[in-house]
């Protein structure tokens, strides 16, 4: 009897060394995020990271860590990082942090109930308990900017740089238009959209033609802006960013940044979880709530 006993405790114990180890008998709080473009790409990725940095700042690396993927742009390969993660059972919180991931969100969620996903720049939910999601009132700091380019324009025409008219992107350029005709309704906004958030070369192309059509002041948001604020440095043009803080690299020609504070979103989701609410809110950055912070530049 004895021998039957010491067995079936030998097999219960292998078989509980095989389940995941219960994230609640360490009190870490584990984040895993992917993100389209790098992290110091001074645009939407660098903001996420930069936000979950400050989190770890605040919490302590003895209770907060997180792993960021970076540079998956291909929505085939974040997929494959997000089931991994989410089958892990390592993590407390999964964030996909791009609108092209929603898809991924809304299949994942229902399989994996127990994790808790978050996402953005979106505002839906999917009507799931699980999900969490963010984004930005870009066109509020957008219309800061663009008040302040009308204010500064010498030659009444301006300038502005888009990826693709979606998203916070849109609501940026938008916000930037209102806010110059709400200042200078005579100056000119010169908007091109270059289908893509990437393409440096594209963009800068789009740069230089707004400067040829008279532009003293240029504006553009995504990774891609590198390429037009090189233009502006070159040339002596203003230049307004959005997303990430782009002063030291755009030097003396970096008038005002719309800066996105994801720590913001970031604090409430985790107390939530630590609570027990895996999802099922949506948030947004405001100038309001401090999720949106303007900042000069080097001028």
């Amino acid at each position: 009897m004895k021998t039957r006993f010491t067995l079936f405790l030998v097999v219960v114990l292998a078989l509980v060394s095989l389940l995941p180890v219960a994230r609640a008998q360490d009190d870490v709080f584990r984040v895993a995020a992917v993100a389209p473009s790098a992290t110091n790409d001074l645009a939407f990725s660098q903001s996420m990271y930069d936000a979950l940095v400050k989190i770890q700042e605040e919490m302590g690396e003895d209770q907060f860590q997180f792993d960021f993927q970076e540079g998956t742009f291909v929505v085939d390969d974040a997929a494959v990082a997000l089931r991994d993660w989410a089958a892990s059972g390592e993590y407390d919180l999964v964030i996909a942090h791009g609108s092209q991931y929603g898809s991924i969100i809304e299949e994942l969620a229902p399989e994996f109930p127990e994790v808790s996903f978050a996402w953005g720049t979106d505002v839906n939910t999917f009507g799931l308990d699980n999900v969490f999601a963010y984004t930005p009132a870009a066109d509020q700091g957008g219309f800061v900017n663009g008040a302040m380019a009308g204010f500064m324009t010498q030659s009444g025409v301006i300038g502005v740089i888009g990826p693709i008219e979606v998203g916070d992107a849109k609501l940026y350029v938008d916000g930037f238009k209102a806010g110059v005709a709400a200042s200078n309704p005579d100056a000119q906004v010169l908007v091109t959209y270059i289908q893509s958030f990437s393409d440096v070369p594209l963009a800068t192309e789009a740069a230089n033609a707004h400067v040829a059509n008279g532009a003293d002041i240029l504006t553009g948001t995504a990774q891609m802006v590198v390429g037009p604020i090189a233009v502006a440095k070159e040339k002596g043009l203003k230049w307004f960013g959005t997303q990430s803080s782009q002063a030291e690299l755009a030097a003396e020609s970096g008038v005002m940044f719309q800066i996105y504070r994801w720590e913001v979103v970031l604090r409430d989701i985790i107390a939530k979880v630590q609570e027990g609410t895996l999802g099922g809110e949506s948030y947004t950055l405001t100038l309001a709530n401090g999720g949106l912070v303007m900042e000069p530049g080097q001028q």
